[in-house]
């Protein structure tokens, strides 16, 4: 960062009249009117892994990509007039994994980490213990109350947290048949059971990825001719799909929804395993869509059922990009999954539509430092000097070293020794390479994937019993309000 810079950001620095905005706001917050009565349509949303700390640095790095400083910015869900706290934890975890998490606020029932929908008696991966230990998700309150019901994922369609709207495992890792131990085959894969589910209830979408898990592995992937199904039984779900009724229909490519009949019901099968990440997404010729995209695909769909729809959508991947140690991808990542609140906002009446905005758990990101306002939230630390000014040399760490505003407690960016005997001094990290999309921020500890958080993670609501979501609250209480808010008095 040059000198010019430094004066130009300085003269950036508005004035604002902090009375006028807080009256302002105070008079915004006693207007707010709670809505008692029953929702028409709920929509669940979840960005895996998205805590505070990574919203916080999303919002920052939006507002500067749209040419603001940053720190003044407001996500879309973050205007949400209703916010709370959840608690992650797992019965048998302090900190959480998301089959547990997602089974909680899907079925209203704290269960253990790595099973979906059995209930909290059942040991992971124990098939014959799960017999009759099932957990109702909400879908089944959908159908009850005449409902119409969607899933869209940017992670597999089959992983933890969008198979909780459909299934039920004593292991999240059973997603396709090849991955049910022979001694548990008295359990239906997770890919299976979502056909079984679309025979069963009135499932009108289901967007994401994981494709190989829907056909058979001596079948070619339709779209990549170096990858093949990974189903041992033979069973090709996208045609028991197909088969249901004249109007269900698979598509694999995003251009394929436009299509699609107003009445069909649809599998969107968009990659072979995981969605990309939007950062790879807007540059690739894969022709997938964004969540944002399958957001106003689905609501259009569901709109169509006068008696209301209960929708979950995912932000998948800010969970991948944080275990992998790369901020970037998961802050934008965070931005697409607030994009498409904001559609979901902009097609539904929020006198008759709870919205629901939250995370399953967080993770170990810190955001540090004391880097002076509107510094590059991606960059090194640049500080102020003994007057509040901006300086333009990077702030040393106690080793001597720059660092940046953001790092990981643990991960796949700690410096490794070369020998259980000799010490690692920290990398050396320059501006340029910090900007970089596959930067890998700096740990502490080493780790080959970056671990869950234990922390609370925040709720964010608007619409009809949007107001019983605030103060701190188990994870599973989630689950009560949908239901009352689905509920006809």
């Amino acid at each position: 960062m040059d000198l010019f810079a430094v004066i130009g950001m300085q003269a950036a620095v508005e004035l604002r009249d902090w009375e006028a905005e807080g009256r302002d706001a105070l008079s915004a917050v006693k207007d707010r009117q709670p809505i008692e009565r029953p929702a028409k349509n709920v929509i669940l949303f979840i960005a895996d892994g998205m805590d505070v700390t990574t919203s916080s640095a999303a919002r920052i790095l939006d507002g500067q990509q749209k040419g603001g400083m940053g720190e003044e910015n407001l996500l879309t869900f973050e205007s949400l007039p209703f916010t709370g706290f959840s608690r992650t934890y797992n019965v048998n975890m302090q900190v959480p994994d998301s089959a547990g998490t997602a089974t909680a606020m899907m079925t209203g029932h704290k269960t253990k980490a790595g099973v979906i929908n059995v209930d909290q008696t059942v040991p992971r991966g124990d098939c014959a213990a799960a017999e009759g230990k099932n957990l109702p998700s909400i879908l089944e309150v959908a159908q009850e109350t005449g409902r119409s019901s969607g899933v869209i994922s940017t992670a597999r369609i089959t992983h933890a947290t969008p198979a909780t709207l459909y299934a039920s495992s004593p292991d999240r890792g059973w997603e396709a048949a090849g991955d049910v131990p022979e001694g548990a085959q008295g359990c239906r894969d997770i890919a299976r059971q979502l056909i079984d589910a679309a025979e069963s209830y009135n499932l009108v979408v289901a967007l994401g990825g994981g494709r190989t898990n829907f056909i058979p592995n001596d079948m070619k992937d339709p779209e990549y001719e170096n990858r093949s199904g990974r189903r041992k039984d033979g069973l090709n779900l996208i045609n028991a799909w197909e088969e249901i009724s004249r109007r269900h229909k698979t598509v694999f490519y995003g251009s394929q929804l436009d299509e699609i009949g107003p009445r069909d019901k649809v599998l969107g099968l968009f990659e072979p395993s995981h969605m990309m990440y939007e950062h790879d997404r807007v540059t690739d010729e894969a022709d997938e869509p964004s969540l944002a995209e399958m957001t106003r695909f689905a609501i259009e769909r569901l709109n169509n059922d006068r008696d209301g729809f209960f929708l979950l959508v995912e932000g998948g991947r800010v969970d991948h990009a944080h275990h992998g140690g790369n901020a970037y991808r998961a802050l934008v990542d965070t931005i697409a999954f607030d994009e498409a609140v904001e559609v979901a906002l902009e097609m539904t009446d929020r006198e008759d539509t709870l919205i629901i905005v939250t995370a399953d758990h967080g993770h170990t990101m810190a955001f540090q430092g004391y880097p002076h306002r509107g510094n590059p939230i991606m960059g090194v630390v640049r500080s102020v000097d003994s007057e509040g000014n901006p300086v333009d040399l990077p702030a040393q760490a106690g080793d001597q070293q720059p660092y940046t505003t953001l790092g990981y407690m643990n991960g796949p960016g700690a410096p490794r020794p070369a020998s259980e005997d000799s010490a690692q001094r920290r990398p050396f990290v320059e501006e340029q390479e910090a900007l970089d999309p596959d930067y890998k921020q700096q740990a502490l500890i080493p780790h080959f994937s970056e671990t869950h958080g234990g922390q609370d993670v925040a709720i964010y609501a608007v619409g009809p019993k949007a107001h019983y979501l605030t103060g701190v609250h188990e994870q599973s209480f989630i689950y009560y309000v949908m239901e009352d808010a689905l509920r006809k008095e």
